[in-house]
């Protein structure tokens, strides 16, 4: 493994500002491309309506807004689970993070998630380890805005998963990603839209990554990471249109050789953020690929954020 990070790698106990964030994501897709989950760390959970409301009256404390996405997608299960949890609920380290009965460790070589939580709107459980091995630690970070108030890190774009599930009854392995972002300020506050997207293949990882900051302002990033962590950045391909989201409408675009890209699944389709299975080509070479179109001018109408405690229980 190329170590390109510091000893305090991964900082889950890097200081978060008031009203800002930091989160932890992670996606993988089983090698026989029938399964997929998210996980996602939030410290500062970004779209919770409960940390929205406490920002509205003054500066909120992100550690009091704290919690574990998990989604689980294929084989006739879908479940999700995103229960917030106060600073009470919480330890950090440099290495160990722990939110309520969930814990991510990284030892050096492999981050560990135990999950223990509960679905919603409906209860059940999503209990069981999930492994991530990275092939290598990029050590790279970009600023999304002009003023780097909000930073991106694609932390180990190639790795490999290890799922183990005992509920569901999960076992399984493939590709996965991993990556963190942090902020200073909220995300509706300096951005209306953005697009994300990852694709795997043996000799890489490319990744897309575009945006609209306020007020009138985008970014555009396009980059392909090899598993001994050398970095390509490249020209991004053509806008490829994608239809909108049944449900609620989102509107989703990506990149792609002559602007042609497929749907295959639509894993998400809430009021203002949808994540999706895409096939396309990408600089000649077929490509499937983790998808996400999110709309914070959506995110910021009052309305969704009434319908978000239905899927994001806090705990008492």
């Amino acid at each position: 493994m190329k170590a390109a990070s510091p000893e305090s790698f991964p900082d889950f106990d890097r200081e978060v500002p008031k009203n800002g964030y930091a989160w932890w994501y992670v996606d993988a897709l089983s090698d026989d491309g029938q399964r997929a989950l998210t996980i996602i760390a939030f410290i500062g959970s970004v779209f919770s309506p409960y940390y929205a409301w406490a920002r509205n009256r003054g500066a909120a404390d992100p550690l009091d807004h704290c919690s574990l996405n998990v989604a689980l997608y294929g084989n006739r299960i879908n479940r999700w689970s995103m229960t917030e949890r106060s600073r009470e609920a919480v330890y950090r380290s440099a290495r160990i993070l722990r939110i309520g009965p969930n814990s991510l460790d990284w030892d050096g070589e492999c981050l560990t998630f135990v999950i223990d939580e509960t679905t919603a709107p409906f209860p059940s459980r999503i209990r069981g380890r999930v492994r991530i091995r990275p092939a290598c630690l990029t050590g790279l970070e970009f600023k999304l805005d002009s003023e780097g108030l909000h930073l991106w890190r694609p932390i180990a774009p190639c790795s490999r998963v290890e799922v183990a599930l005992t509920h569901p009854r999960w076992n399984w392995s493939g590709n996965a990603y991993w990556d963190s972002n942090t902020g200073a300020r909220p995300l509706e506050d300096d951005f209306a839209s953005w697009n994300w997207s990852r694709s795997s293949r043996i000799d890489g990882t490319t990744i897309l990554y575009e945006g609209v900051c306020l007020p009138e302002r985008t970014f555009s990033l396009a980059l392909t990471v090899n598993p001994d962590g050398g970095v390509e950045r490249f020209t991004p391909p053509d806008t490829a249109q994608l239809a909108a989201t049944r449900w609620w409408r989102v509107a989703r675009r990506t990149r792609a050789d002559n602007g042609e890209a497929k749907v295959l699944a639509t894993l998400e389709d809430t009021p203002f953020y949808t994540r999706s299975l895409l096939r396309s080509r990408l600089s000649g070479r077929k490509a499937i690929a983790v998808h996400e179109s999110l709309s914070l001018d959506r995110f910021r109408r009052a309305w969704v954020r009434w319908l978000l405690p239905f899927r994001m229980p806090r705990a008492r």
